[in-house]
């Protein structure tokens, strides 16, 4: 059933819901060669989400999941993944489909998350990529550059220093070796700074300069993105409501399962939430810190996810959150004109 926008437009999307709903089966043939993709970024607790499963309904569209997490099978509390009402509603892809003990890099993200999408073109549906891990959706859309190949003797070095000495340690390394990379990679993110030092050692040259040379772009769609940017002291409450939340909903025994499983070394269980539960589960803080630090986490990303975001080229902001109605007609309005664009321009002789 389509979803229904209240609102100032209400009258004009749902009017546009109806015809959508109502068009014969020649004039779906024809939306397969579509070439749009909307992609939806934003920092966390922004509402992408909502905003993407309401789009998706008006829409005929499919969703593919781009935050590095949620990747992940039986890391459900600590992700806020998409709840089952959710996924009914729209299809999802790119959730659940690595086990804790592996690790997706961006590359191995990027090239099954194309071969989603052209599956999605196929069948003639609107590809709707929604996530805020800014350096995946970077590699989906616009290639990545040709890095030096792994070297596990450098990465076993790099491993044990920060074990000896903490991830910090090789924040302070990389600050020094490529300040641009060390802006955009957390100082307790150890898998991406051993990556980031790796290359910069390895290719003798910084990380950042190598992310701007011979990339492979996402070819064969007319990408529309959307950005939400609600007001930041309503967004860090939302942050603090959410931690909260997981934890009383049992987030310290999702990871004390997950660790009795995989193990420390499990790369998805230094996310956020679950670092600060481990920590909890070990003794070094309590459950109160445990909450307080989960949120600080969540809003330290959030400043660092816009600091990313606002880089991106073409982005149509929107000032609120994903699952405010007036918010989802104003991005279905960018969506139908971006359509009627595309419409226009292959008319012209």
């Amino acid at each position: 059933m389509a979803r229904r926008f209240p609102g100032a437009r209400a009258e004009a999307v749902n009017r546009a819901a109806k015809t959508r709903n109502a068009r014969p089966a020649a004039a779906e043939a024809h939306s397969a060669a579509d070439p749009l993709l909307l992609a939806i970024l934003g920092p966390t607790g922004s509402g992408k989400s909502a905003l993407a499963v309401a789009l998706g309904e008006i829409l005929g569209g499919e969703i593919v999941n781009c935050d590095s997490v949620a990747l992940y099978r039986e890391l459900e509390i600590g992700t806020a993944k998409p709840a089952a009402g959710e996924r009914a509603r729209v299809p999802h892809h790119m959730l659940d489909v690595a086990l804790p003990c592996e690790h997706v890099t961006a590359g191995d993200y990027a090239r099954r998350a194309r071969s989603v999408l052209a599956e999605i073109r196929r069948r003639g549906r609107l590809p709707i990529v929604a996530g805020g891990t800014g350096l995946y959706l970077q590699a989906l859309l616009e290639g990545l550059f040709p890095g030096p190949q792994r070297s596990e003797v450098l990465r076993d070095r790099l491993r044990a220093t920060a074990l000896q000495k903490g991830s910090p340690h090789l924040h302070r390394l990389l600050r020094r070796l490529d300040r641009v990379a060390a802006g955009n990679i957390h100082a307790h993110d150890a898998p991406k700074l051993i990556r980031a030092l790796e290359v910069c050692l390895a290719a003798r040259a910084p990380i950042s300069e190598l992310w701007q040379k011979g990339r492979d772009p996402l070819p064969g769609f007319h990408v529309l993105r959307l950005g939400l940017d609600p007001e930041r002291n309503a967004l860090y409450a939302r942050i603090n409501q959410r931690a909260r939340q997981m934890f009383a909903a049992g987030l310290v025994q999702e990871t004390r399962v997950l660790l009795e499983k995989y193990g420390e070394g499990a790369w998805p269980l230094a996310a956020f939430g679950y670092r600060q539960a481990a920590q909890f589960l070990r003794g070094e803080i309590d459950h109160k810190l445990a909450v307080w630090a989960t949120q600080q986490a969540h809003r330290n990303y959030a400043k660092r996810q816009m600091t990313w975001f606002r880089r991106e080229a073409d982005v149509h902001w929107l000032r609120g959150f994903g699952d405010d109605p007036e918010i989802q007609s104003q991005a279905f309005a960018f969506v139908e004109k971006a359509r009627a664009t595309d419409k226009a321009f292959r008319r012209t002789p």
